[in-house]
């Protein structure tokens, strides 16, 4: 299906990455509504498009106001979600919440209102520590180390249950560490805000030279979700979403404090938890195989270092 002149509903819209692609939409002539109660994005995402879009505050959580809104709709994208992977021992029932129970609202809605086709935004971390990098969207056994990832893998599995019984359609995307301007929270964004605040040292979670992952820059990852959906045929289309490499934190620091015109950082590592991981539930290494998507005719224009420094850039200016 080919993403232009469709009514396409957004939850989550005013976010990090929805606003990015309402932006994305709306260019592409589409009649775009969003939803979102503000709780993590901001209205202000939205400036660009602002007099072109319909916004809605609508908590996912009460079906009946959601409902009328969804009507006519020829397309979900669900973005809604607590992103946050660290999280609290007394914060147990957060992603259950705001993202399985969020989710079954939103699909009950759909089913209720004859909406068939819904584009979810997934993570890498479903895979956990797989023994296979760079991992392929058809590795097994999905072993979650966090309870957001629990949450996200928990919703795929429902969202894939809706499409064969009810005959919906999906793509949902495993993103990489998605970075860029508007990010709200994320060790590049932590890293900026450090080091605007103190130019001289830098406090970084974890064992040196910390975890070693993928990062894509919101553009790249933008394109890799309208391209996977208008060009996949399956009825549950899961692709990974990344770069064609990984870096490590250290070297993340490093090109931030460059990008700053930081000279002799002092950088202060805290030795974090389980082997050096900066939190309890943080994935150690992660690369994920994106031929599938690139398969399709799609691929990154950024490497994981230069989506870095492009970020570290933009979040400086803002």
């Amino acid at each position: 299906m080919k993403l232009e002149n469709k009514k396409i509903l957004i939850t989550g819209g005013a976010g990090f990455i929805g606003s990015h692609l309402v932006d994305k939409l709306v260019g592409m002539g589409n009649e775009i509504v969003v939803v979102d109660n503000l709780a993590a994005g901001k209205i202000e995402f939205l400036s660009n498009c602002r007099d072109k879009i319909q916004i809605e505050n609508v908590d996912l959580g009460e079906p009946e106001a959601l409902s009328p809104v969804l009507e006519g709709s020829d397309v979900v994208v669900h973005l809604a979600a607590n992103p946050m992977v660290n999280i609290g021992d007394d914060e147990t029932r957060l992603h259950i919440d705001s993202n399985i129970m969020l989710t079954f609202n939103l699909l009950e809605c759909m089913r209720k209102n004859d909406v068939s086709t819904l584009a979810f935004a997934s993570t890498s971390t479903v895979y956990g520590e797989p023994t296979e990098v760079p991992t392929p969207e058809t590795y097994g056994p999905l072993i979650p180390l966090s309870l957001y990832a629990a949450s996200k893998l928990s919703c795929e599995a429902m969202i894939s249950a809706y499409c064969y019984i009810y005959g919906m359609r999906t793509v949902m995307y495993r993103f990489a560490n998605v970075i860029g301007p508007r990010s709200t929270h994320g060790v590049i964004f932590d890293f900026v805000n450090k080091l605007k605040a103190n130019p001289n040292a830098l406090e970084i979670l974890g064992r040196e030279p910390g975890t070693r992952k993928s990062y894509i820059h919101i553009a790249d990852c933008v394109g890799g979700i309208v391209h996977a959906f208008e060009n996949s045929q399956e009825r549950v289309g899961i692709f990974n979403v990344g770069s064609e490499d990984s870096i490590d934190v250290r070297t993340i620091a490093d090109i931030v404090c460059k990008e700053l015109n930081l000279k002799d950082v002092n950088y202060k590592w805290t030795g974090g938890v389980d082997d050096g991981r900066g939190w309890k539930g943080d994935v150690k290494t992660m690369l994920l195989d994106i031929d599938k998507l690139k398969g399709l005719g799609w691929r990154p224009l950024h490497n994981s270092s230069e989506a870095v420094g492009l970020t570290a850039k933009e979040l400086a200016k803002g």
